[in-house]
């Protein structure tokens, strides 16, 4: 006896309509709304079917964004040769992933399909501790493997999937590589790469990718569902562009809602475009995303006269980029603030040329353009900052000073020193750096940037600072700037929070008073 209708398909015009036809009469829906109906392919799922087993193939890579039934066209894939049409006698066949978790989310599929089908049942053993599934009739052995689990050394599969590849960072996997290495042993093995896109070019994925469409190989093929990043990301078109699914077995309101947060919140932009529309970008979330920053940047802040200056300082170690945010309110309509922005830096003139070596960012070229002070010193000392607010207390009519507490007391010796008065004292105010202080701030300048309220004139240095602001959240949503990589400097964006949120902060409060003054607003 044979496992199920593996000889039956001879008369089929083409390898893949036999496969087409064993999938829809022996697979069944194993999760969702349709599960425990037989499956039916879908034109596009049939479309990859005919691209991959129509001529000879050594790998084929399939990329969409997720929640397109990638893990089922897998499990259909691997159920094929572990015990349909495709399967090769004593033959071995796993799958890989990044992580135990990824891996057995591959195996606990198949395993599901064959359990829900009492025929197929008959045939395969499942070995749930093993993550593994055999066919003792035909002799096929499948496994699931991990990168964090070294298993791979010594295999000689001659079928592969490799899930969500676009995980790896950099150009290597061994675990990739000793699949890979070990299936030459067969005369025609094949491996399927299914993943969403990497984030940079220089990724594991997006190097095979590329290569796969320059065609160098005819047995090495490519079909990539992405959106172009010159398109609205925010369309329907768009989106059904990366999502064959969209509308079907892919939920369209899921991606819609996606897309609202993304475009309510700026800091989700990158994560959407990766996942839900399977461009290549960094899932890192960047405060603003670059667009959004450079198209506030068109007007630099105008002469501010005796309107209210909100300043912000965020003190950093005594050799670091220090950054002072100064904020002011350009427009005459107070329901259509327009924010100015003139940040200031400082950075100890020492080895300037070789801070910018270290940081990758030209340190020494700001300081000649005017845009960053370089400090003729090893550090920055605090009478040296203390002197530089004096000039603006001097110069502007500064309503108020926020500040991280940490430093301040350190500061506050030279601000005396200064001729600070205890009234221009009572000005500067504590900000809090923790999730519940800075949720509120980043909410501020996102709403000012979705407005078009900002005015930071591409100020090269504070956009250095957005580039490398990356959004961390905690458990309660609140969320708080970090850095993207250890040599990436945000101050400028820290102070930036800092100010506009207590600009809003005054102005809010200032309307409430006029409502309770007027008997407008009922407490």
């Amino acid at each position: 006896m044979t496992a199920p209708a593996r000889n039956n398909f001879a008369p089929y015009k083409s390898r893949s309509a036999r496969n087409i036809a064993w999938i829809e009469a022996n697979c069944v829906v194993p999760e969702g709304r349709l599960v425990g109906q037989r499956v039916r392919l879908r034109p596009w799922q049939k479309k990859e079917m005919r691209a991959i087993y129509d001529s000879p193939t050594r790998r084929y890579i399939l990329s969409f964004a997720r929640k397109n039934g990638k893990t089922a066209f897998v499990g259909f894939l691997l159920l094929l040769h572990i015990c349909g049409p495709e399967a090769v006698v004593n033959s071995q066949l796993v799958s890989t992933a990044q992580s135990r978790d990824q891996a057995a989310v591959v195996f606990e599929l198949c395993a599901k399909m064959i359990r829900m089908n009492p025929d197929l049942a008959l045939y395969v053993t499942i070995r749930d501790t093993a993550k593994e599934l055999l066919c003792p009739e035909i002799g096929t052995h499948y496994r699931a493997l991990s990168a964090d689990a070294k298993m791979a050394h010594g295999k000689s599969p001659i079928f592969a999937i490799h899930d969500e590849l676009g995980q790896v960072v950099g150009p290597r996997s061994p675990l990739y590589s000793s699949v890979e290495t070990g299936m030459g042993a067969h005369e025609a093995p094949m491996s399927i790469i299914i993943s969403t896109q990497a984030a940079t070019d220089a990724d594991l994925l997006s190097i095979l990718i590329d290569k796969a469409l320059e065609g160098y190989d005819p047995k090495v093929k490519c079909s990539l569902y992405t959106a172009p990043l010159e398109d609205d990301p925010f369309k329907v078109a768009t989106m059904r562009k990366a999502n064959p699914a969209y509308g079907d077995f892919l939920n369209a309101e899921v991606v819609k809602e996606a897309a609202l947060e993304a475009e309510q919140l700026p800091s989700f932009e990158a994560e959407y475009r990766n996942l839900h529309l399977n461009q290549r970008v960094s899932v890192n979330n960047v405060f603003i995303g670059h667009n959004l920053w450079l198209s506030n940047g068109d007007a630099p802040a105008e002469d501010w006269g005796d309107r209210p200056v909100y300043l912000a300082l965020d003190l950093s170690e005594v050799a670091d980029l220090t950054a002072l945010a100064a904020v002011c309110d350009e427009s005459d309509n107070v329901e259509e603030p327009a924010w100015g922005i003139k940040p200031t830096f400082w950075l100890p003139g020492h080895n300037l040329a070789q801070k910018s070596k270290k940081d990758r960012v030209p340190y020494d070229l700001w300081a000649d353009q005017g845009f960053l002070e370089a400090v003729p010193a090893k550090s920055i000392e605090y009478s040296f900052v203390a002197h530089r607010l004096r000039w603006w207390f001097d110069n502007y009519n500064v309503v108020k000073v926020a500040f991280d507490r940490w430093g301040m007391r350190h500061l506050l010796p030279w601000l005396e020193r200064a001729d600070f008065t205890e009234d221009e004292l009572d000005r500067f105010v504590e900000f809090g750096q923790g999730f519940q202080s800075m949720s509120p701030a980043m909410r501020a300048v996102e709403s000012a940037a979705l407005n078009q309220q900002l005015r930071h004139g591409n100020h090269p240095v504070l956009t250095m600072c957005n580039s490398n602001s990356m959004v961390t959240s905690d458990p309660a949503g609140n969320r708080k700037l970090n850095k993207i990589k250890s040599t990436g400097r945000i101050d400028g964006m820290i102070a930036l929070l800092m100010a506009l949120s207590t600009a809003v902060a005054d102005r809010e409060s200032d309307d409430r008073s006029y409502l309770e003054d007027t008997g407008m607003l009922v407490i």
